[in-house]
């Protein structure tokens, strides 16, 4: 037994001693080194290179260079392949072989491919002899020789722009004026010359001086301070005429409604180290121009368009790999540049808000908001000053007011009453008799009473309810409903569901605890309690009167091939819509109507007006109020209005919004 294991274990030596002094061929020793290039294992790879390699670069400059090669063009998917040859035993005879291969890679600039021969040499070391690898530069791109360097550089693409529907300009790229200094021509009175800069531009003279201290500054070379609007041709020639003062035409993005569509359009701006952290992977530079705010932030992705790149040989010509620039995409959307200029004129001046539909289609013809700002401001450049100023100003003109949610007051009872005529609650006949300015359910209710502004009418009707807005008639009708119906009524136009639309609007919500308390339920169903309502919301819901019964899903963005579309089908009962739009008119064409006054000839609108009390307490007697009206052209069908002001108590409430919204529609429609 002994004899036998004693041979076994002879066998197993000469095995492995046979084993241990076979060398490994070339082609092992260059499939290793591919295995490690393609795991970008630079440490080990040097490793394997020739004497003659060695004393052309050191490992630590081998390394470097690999590494920031392939991190500087965004090396990704490398695949570096080789055939490995029938005959490998035969070249142990040689010392010097020669085998193609191919290399593959994705990098900023695009794919990069290629193929090309490297030449592996015998070697002897002090502990072995094996395969060693002659390295090349040439090994990382085929283009790159000696100690030359690997550059990258961007190609900024242009930004789409953005045009209203009839192709009138709202966000488009256009010119601006640089003003700035020559150092050289600066006079001997220097100070006077940069103090009467300073007042011109709104550049503290220290922020001048600055510019002009930079290190890269000649003094026969033109430093750029600020840029102006080229429209203002008074301030260009106040500056001109200062010595040493020029002017160069650089490409700026223009906003031609200016104040009109500011919280619309947006502005882009310097791109912000948070901004560029967060889109790191999306091609853009600390040099990037990003939307800050509106359809340029909303529609960012669409515009920025793509950067492209180009990889190249620093100080030669020879580009290694290259990807043209993809413009943005041009963005057409539904407003009506006329309507969104006509909106703000009325509303300038006020804090308030308007919103304009196409009621058949569905199209944004408007969003506006005031006060406002001007955002080419922003791109000509704005002071700390006059930013703080108008962030802190108490009447926000930055905030947009058109996608926030509010009380809606009395344009609330269309709704409250098509709720009502849905469930068979009420019929359009039905009378309710209502005597003086205030009522309470019982006196359960305390000292909390609903009052009406007019006791002129104690049979109420639905028409006659909706023509003197009788508080008092929709709180009774709330109760009527009950809380769950209501609830779901309200549900059903959309209330409690976010809106899907390209501008980003607040959620309608119906309240933050239920209805089930019975002066809620009641203020409720007049449009006052916990109800919040965007006007885009608002406006939204009024063209179920036009389209028997049906919401249109408002739209913004123009697309080819999509037509409009319903949002909420039988929203309303079609016979109670016309019902219901047959009253509406009565509240605009009836001399009791709160939207009579002021009597426009041959103006075919039906519309309701709204006041919202906006009370801390329901005892609270000096709270503000939000005055609104809602209005369509009836008879031709193709505009909608939905306006808000705030602060109108002392200023007659909703009726200091009627005028304007009928001016509107007189300068928009043609009778």
């Amino acid at each position: 037994m002994m004899k036998r294991l004693s041979g076994l274990v002879l066998i197993f030596i000469v095995f492995v001693l046979v084993g241990c002094s076979e060398k490994p061929t070339a082609s092992d020793r260059f499939s290793e080194y591919i295995s490690l290039w393609n795991n970008q294992k630079f440490s080990e790879m040097y490793d394997m290179l020739t004497v003659s390699s060695k004393e052309n670069i050191s490992k630590e400059e081998y390394i470097n260079r690999y590494k920031d090669i392939y991190e500087g063009v965004s090396v990704s998917n490398l695949e570096v392949e080789y055939n490995r040859p029938n005959n490998d035993e035969k070249n142990d005879e040689e010392i010097e072989v020669v085998y193609p291969y191919s290399l593959s890679m994705e990098t900023i600039a695009g794919n990069v491919s290629f193929e090309q021969e490297v030449t592996i040499k015998k070697e002897k070391t002090e502990d072995e002899e094996n395969w060693f690898i002659s390295w090349q530069p040439a090994m990382i791109f085929p283009e790159l020789e000696g100690d030359e360097k690997v550059k990258v550089s961007s190609i900024a693409p242009t930004r789409g722009q953005i045009f209203d529907k009839d192709n009138n300009p709202l966000a488009v790229n256009g010119i601006a004026h640089n003003i700035g200094i020559v150092p050289a021509n600066l006079p001997e009175k220097r100070e006077e010359v940069l103090s009467e800069v300073s007042s011109l531009l709104g550049v503290s003279v220290s922020d001048i001086e600055a510019e002009l201290n930079q290190s890269w500054v000649k003094p026969d070379l033109f430093v750029p301070i600020k840029s102006i609007d080229p429209e203002n041709s008074e301030l260009l020639q106040k500056l001109i005429k200062l010595p040493s003062i020029q002017k160069k035409d650089v490409e700026a993005r223009s906003y031609p409604l200016g104040e009109a569509a500011a919280h619309l359009t947006g502005y882009i701006g310097s791109i912000t180290a948070e901004e560029l952290e967060e889109f790191k992977d999306k091609g853009y530079s600390d040099q990037s121009k990003i939307g800050k705010a509106g359809l340029e932030q909303i529609y960012e992705e669409k515009l920025k368009g793509q950067t492209g790149y180009k990889i190249f040989v620093d100080g030669t010509e020879k580009i290694i790999a290259e990807k043209p620039a993809v413009e943005g995409e041009t963005i057409k959307v539904t407003i009506d540049e006329k309507i969104q200029t006509d909106l703000y004129n009325q509303l300038k001046g006020d804090s308030g808000t308007a919103v304009a539909l196409h009621p058949k289609t569905g199209e944004t013809l408007a969003l506006v908001s005031s006060p406002s700002y001007n955002p080419n401001e922003f791109i000509y450049g704005l002071s700390s000053e006059q930013y703080n100023n108008l962030s802190n100003n108490p009447n926000k003109p930055l905030m947009a007011r058109f996608n926030k949610t509010y009380s809606p007051g009395s344009v609330i009872k269309p709704i409250t009453a098509s709720i009502g005529l849905n469930n068979g609650i009420i019929k359009p006949s039905d009378n309710k008799i209502i005597n003086g300015k205030t009522w309470q359910k019982d006196s359960s209710w305390g000292n909390y009473y609903i009052s009406r502004v007019s006791e002129k009418v104690s049979n109420v009707n639905l028409q006659t309810a909706l023509i003197y807005s009788d508080n008092i008639y929709f709180a009774q009708l709330a109760l009527e409903i009950g809380p769950e119906k209501l609830n779901n009524g309200l549900r059903s136009f959309g209330f409690e569901e976010e809106l899907e639309y390209a501008y980003p609007v607040s959620k309608s919500t119906i309240s933050s605890s239920g209805l089930n308390n019975e002066t809620l339920l009641a203020d409720t169903g007049y449009g006052q309690g916990e109800l919040q309502m965007s006007p885009l919301h608002l406006a939204t819901t009024y063209t179920a009167f036009v389209n028997g019964g049906n919401i249109i899903n408002p739209s913004l963005e123009i697309v080819e091939g999509e037509k409009e579309s319903v949002w909420k089908e039988n929203a309303v009962i079609v016979e109670h819509a016309q019902t219901i739009l047959n009253d509406l008119k009565q509240v605009v064409n009836d001399p009791n109507g709160t939207a009579y006054k002021p009597n426009v000839e041959n103006q075919n609108l039906a519309g309701k007006t709204g006041t919202a009390e906006l009370k801390t307490s329901k005892n609270d007697e000096q709270g503000k109020e939000n005055g609104w009206f809602v209005a369509i052209d009836y008879d031709n069908p193709e505009l909608l209005i939905a306006m808000m002001i705030e602060d109108v108590k002392t200023r007659g409430g909703s009726h200091y919004v009627v005028p304007k919204v009928k001016q509107v529609f007189k300068e928009n429609l043609t009778q």
